[in-house]
C-alpha cells in the first residue's frame, strides 16, 4: 500500500495592512512599493503581490480576511513560505497554494505544519509527495480529519498515484466525514453490486462525497425508469444520476416532453442510453437540427436510437454524413446501406469497410475523412480533384 505523498494546499492570500492611527486604502497598497522599508512600511498586499504572486483579484479577495489583516510583518509568512519551499513546490503553486487558502500564511510552522509533514513522512512520503498533497488538497490541508481520511483512502485506492488522482479531481475525499457519508455509500454501492473498480474515476470521486440520502433517492429514481439493479445499464443509469440533483433530471425530461416524447418514450431512450438526461437543451436541439433537417430521420427513429444524441455533431455524425454521400455519390458503396448502420460503426470498422478498400480509386479520402472528423472539411476539394481526374480519363 502506498503512502501518502501531499499534503493540502496550505492558505495563502494576505490582505491590506493597517497603519498606526489608520487604514491604508487596498487600493494604494497595491499601487505601492513592493519594498518594505522606513519610507514604505511592511503592507500585506504588498506582500502578496512581490513574494506571493498573487493578482490583484487575489489580493482583493484575501483583504476580506481578518487573520491576514492581522499580520503586521513579514517575519511569520516568511516562514511558512520557507517551510513550503522545502517540500519542493515551485514559485507557480506556492501562488496557487496561497491564493485558495491565505490564512496558510498565518500558520505556526513549529506547531501545525511541521507536526503535519511529520504525520504524512511516517507514512513514507518523501518531501515532494508531501509538496504534491499540499497542491492537491488546498485548505483541506488544515483539517483537523485530514490525516484519517488521507490513510482511510489510500487504503481503499490501494496507492499513492491513484489516491493523488481522485484528490486532484475532488479534494473533498479529505474532508468528507466517513462514518457519516463515505463508508455508508460505499456500503450502499457494494449493496447493489457494484465495486469502486467497475465506477470510471471522475464518476466515483464525487460519488463518494455526496450524502448517503441523494444516493438513495438516487436509486429510486433508477428504479422509476424500469432499470434493474444487475442489469447491464444499471451502473451507468446509476452514476450519471447521482451526479445530478432532482431539479435537473426534471428539467430535461421536460425538455425531452416539450419536444413530444411520451413518458414512455422517455423511459425507453434512457434504458438505452441514460446519459441523454445530462445532455444540454442546446446541445439536444443541435443534434436534432442535424439528424432531422440536415440526414432527414424522423423523431420516431431517434427516440428507438437515443444513442445518436450522444454523438458529437462535428466529430462524428457530420464526417459520416458526408463521406456516406461521397461514395453513394461515385457508386462507391450500396444506397441499401443507411446512416443509422454508419453513425453506430466503430471507427475501425467504418475504416475498414468504407475507406481502405477506396484509397487506390480515391486517393486521398482517407486524409479527407481524417480531417473532416478534426473539424477541418476537405470533401469540396477531394470531390473536385475526383471529377477532375474522370474528365482526365474520358
Amino acid at each position: 500500500m502506498f503512502r501518502l505523498r501531499n499534503c493540502i494546499l496550505p492558505h495563502l492570500l494576505f490582505s491590506s495592512r493597517r497603519s498606526s492611527s489608520c487604514i491604508t486604502p487596498l487600493h494604494r497598497l497595491l499601487s505601492g512599493s513592493a519594498a518594505t522599508t522606513a519610507s514604505n512600511p511592511f503592507t500585506v498586499a504588498d506582500y502578496l503581490v512581490a513574494r506571493c504572486g498573487l493578482s490583484r483579484e487575489q489580493v482583493l479577495k484575501a483583504s476580506k480576511i481578518k487573520r491576514i489583516l492581522d499580520l503586521r510583518s513579514p517575519s511569520k509568512p516568511d516562514v511558512v513560505l520557507a517551510f513550503l519551499a522545502g517540500l519542493d513546490i515551485s514559485g507557480t503553486d506556492l501562488t496557487t497554494v496561497i491564493a485558495n487558502d491565505p490564512r496558510l500564511l498565518c500558520t505556526d510552522v513549529g506547531k501545525t505544519l511541521s507536526l503535519r509533514v511529520a504525520e504524512l513522512r511516517s507514512l513514507g512520503l518523501s518531501s515532494h509527495q508531501v509538496g504534491q498533497v499540499v497542491i492537491a488538497a488546498q485548505i483541506r490541508f488544515r483539517s483537523p480529519s485530514f490525516l484519517r481520511n488521507f490513510e482511510f483512502w489510500l487504503g481503499l485506492f490501494g496507492s499513492f498515484d491513484e489516491l493523488l488522482r481522485f484528490v486532484k479531481m475532488n479534494g473533498n475525499l479529505l474532508s468528507v466525514n466517513l462514518e457519516k457519508v463515505a463508508m455508508p455509500n460505499l456500503a450502499l454501492l457494494q449493496r447493489c453490486g457494484m465495486e469502486i473498480s467497475d465506477i470510471p474515476n471522475t464518476f466515483l470521486s464525487r460519488i463518494l462525497v455526496r450524502s448517503t440520502e441523494h444516493l438513495q433517492e438516487t436509486l429510486a429514481r433508477v428504479s422509476e425508469f424500469g432499470i434493474q439493479q444487475g442489469s447491464w445499464v444499471f451502473p451507468f443509469a446509476f452514476m450519471r444520476f447521482a451526479i445530478l440533483n432532482r431539479e435537473k433530471l426534471d428539467s430535461n425530461i421536460q425538455l425531452f416532453e416539450k419536444l413530444g416524447w411520451s413518458r414512455d418514450d422517455i423511459a425507453s431512450a434512457v434504458r438505452k442510453a441514460p446519459n441523454i438526461l445530462s445532455l444540454t437543451p442546446e446541445r439536444v436541439h443541435k443534434k436534432l437540427d442535424f439528424l432531422m433537417g440536415v440526414v432527414g430521420l424522423q423523431m420516431a427513429v431517434i427516440v428507438y436510437r437515443p444513442v445518436l444524441l450522444l454523438h458529437s455533431v462535428e466529430r462524428r455524425l457530420l464526417p459520416r454524413y458526408y463521406l456516406m454521400k461521397f461514395l453513394k455519390n461515385r457508386g462507391l458503396m450500396s444506397s441499401s446501406l443507411s446512416f443509422l448502420t454508419i453513425a453506430s460503426m466503430g471507427n475501425d470498422n467504418l475504416l475498414d469497410k468504407l475507406v481502405h478498400p477506396h484509397e487506390m480509386s480515391v486517393p486521398g479520402l482517407a486524409a479527407a475523412y481524417a480531417s473532416s472528423c478534426a473539424g477541418k472539411h476537405q470533401w469540396e476539394l477531394l470531390d473536385d480533384m475526383t471529377k477532375g481526374k474522370r474528365k482526365r480519363k474520358c
